[in-house]
């Protein structure tokens, strides 16, 4: 049902716990979130409606979109959100006669911190003191725990339990007299990562955490000015790319079109997610002036003149071992074959619940291609490994089709550490890395070689001489361990961990 954001949401059929087993018992790195918006169009909630489909494998359990209609405090917020996928949820087109106006924005949800219930789907929206105010998130703020606990002692009241809203209550409760001083207020008291959309009645806001950890570019299609997680969404509604926005800048966009930028944290060293180039974002995507699809296949050239092994084909795991196949096999000389077939209409792996369930769905979900595989030495590659039992499922495929050897090639290093910045993954003791060197893996798999790209390798293969260990380019903590904020709830968990034990 279409409603004013202002509205309370229903929360009879709200559902702190997620309708699926998520990201923490799945064998991939869960996606992120996605946030789509624009300011100046007509039919701006169509609009950001097909945005967020461009931006769908960001996050596939939830949508919502808000928009604005009027200017300045004439007008009204207007809100339509609901568990499921772009196209599910935003069914008809009666629904965007319901969200009117010039201006919206939206959120493809992957959740992180907090449930998967109504409360949680973005963007959410509060009335304040200056007006109304919406927010869509891209991210996680590591601190977010402490500063709620806080904010709760001093009496404010939370309507979900989503690490966003606690920037709807900082903006609430600052003291600074206009809104855009309350926000970077806000904004200075928060850790983590950020890429934020942001409506009020004057105009749509959008930034960056200070060190770009998150991504957020900036286009534009006749007079409206976008805002989109990934350069794809742009081009799937014909706008033009203009620049990423800065990390650490504020972007301020009125009803006029007149641009404002605000760079309120100083300049740092940027540190964007690495796993964006690896396997987040869409290959058809330009990072940092660079093609995703050209840096995946260049992550193949580099594998293949680091671990190379004789072999009859180089085999992906659809989809998203594509490029690096095609690049592992253009460097090693040995010929690229799809020896293993996805159907395009079975869920993803990671949302099944139940280890059988799961194992059951990879045969759904990946067939063998018999007649290329059987008596070949395979060179099977995959974006990355995570628990393992995914890997094990492919790999004893591929010895059931009659493969002679089978050698797993893995287009990220080793993921030994957890993500506290918006990607959804197990807690340490849980990842096959942290647990088991190269061998144990490999035989924990029953490969009869496994092999992933080096740090360096990766650096490489995206424009990188070599990684910086004083000042890396990257944020590639998951790999390394070597996180570029204080991770305050970690910590405080950690320390009352060790002290009731």
């Amino acid at each position: 049902m279409t409603q004013p954001a202002h509205t309370a949401l229903p929360l009879t059929n709200e559902r702190d716990e997620a309708p699926w087993d998520v990201g923490p018992d799945g064998d991939k790195l869960g996606e992120e979130c996605g946030v789509f918006g624009v300011i100046g169009a007509r039919s701006a909630s169509a609009m950001v409606a097909l945005g967020l489909h461009a931006l769908q494998h960001r996050g596939q359990e939830a949508v919502g979109i808000t928009s604005y209609d009027g200017v300045g405090d004439a007008g009204d917020f207007f809100s339509h959100r609901g568990i499921g996928h772009v196209a599910h949820v935003f069914n008809n087109q009666d629904i965007f006669a319901d969200l009117p106006g010039s201006m919206a924005s939206g959120h493809v949800r992957y959740s992180t911190t907090g449930g998967s219930g109504l409360r949680n789907i973005q963007p959410l929206f509060a009335d304040l003191a200056t007006g109304g105010f919406s927010i869509a998130h891209n991210g996680n703020i590591s601190n977010a725990m402490m500063l709620k606990r806080d904010l709760v002692q001093k009496g404010s009241i939370f309507q979900s339990t989503s690490d966003t809203e606690v920037i709807i209550h900082l903006v609430a409760t600052s003291r600074y007299p206009t809104l855009l001083d309350r926000f970077i207020d806000a904004l200075r008291l928060i850790e983590g990562a950020y890429s934020l959309i942001c409506m009020t009645p004057e105009g749509m806001i959008a930034c960056r955490d200070p060190l770009g950890i998150r991504p957020l570019v900036m286009g534009r299609i006749g007079d409206a000015v976008v805002f989109a997680s990934e350069t794809v969404a742009l081009d799937v509604v014909g706008a033009d790319f203009e620049r990423e926005v800065e990390p650490g800048e504020l972007i301020q966009v009125d009803h006029k079109g007149v641009i404002s930028s605000h760079r309120p944290f100083g300049d740092n060293p940027a540190r964007p997610c690495i796993f964006e180039q690896v396997y987040f974002s869409r290959p058809d995507s330009i990072l940092a002036g660079q093609s995703v699809y050209q840096s995946r296949r260049q992550i193949g050239v580099e594998l293949a003149k680091e671990a190379f092994v004789e072999a009859d084909i180089v085999v992906p795991v659809p989809d998203s071992g594509v490029p690096a196949a095609i690049g592992y096999a253009a460097e090693s000389g040995i010929p690229f074959e799809l020896g293993i077939i996805r159907s395009h209409y079975v869920g993803r792996t990671f949302i099944q619940p139940g280890d059988g369930k799961r194992h059951a769905e990879v045969k759904r979900k990946h067939n063998a291609n018999r007649a290329l595989v059987a008596g070949k030495r395979i060179v099977l590659i995959d974006d990355s490994i995570v628990r393992g039992t995914t890997s094990l499922k492919i790999v004893q495929m591929m010895r059931d089709a009659g493969a002679s050897e089978v050698h797993m090639r893995i287009a990220s290093p080793p993921t030994e550490n957890s993500c506290f910045y918006g990607v959804d993954t197990p807690e340490r003791s849980k990842l096959l890395a942290a647990r088991m060197d190269l061998e144990a893996m490999a035989d924990y798999i029953q490969a009869d070689s496994l092999a992933f790209i080096s740090i360096d390798g990766l650096y490489r293969a995206v424009g990188h001489s070599e990684r910086n260990p004083s000042c890396p380019q990257f944020c590639d903590a998951c790999f390394t361990g070597e996180y570029p904020t204080r991770l305050t709830d970690y910590s405080a968990q950690v320390t009352a961990g060790e002290t009731e034990g």
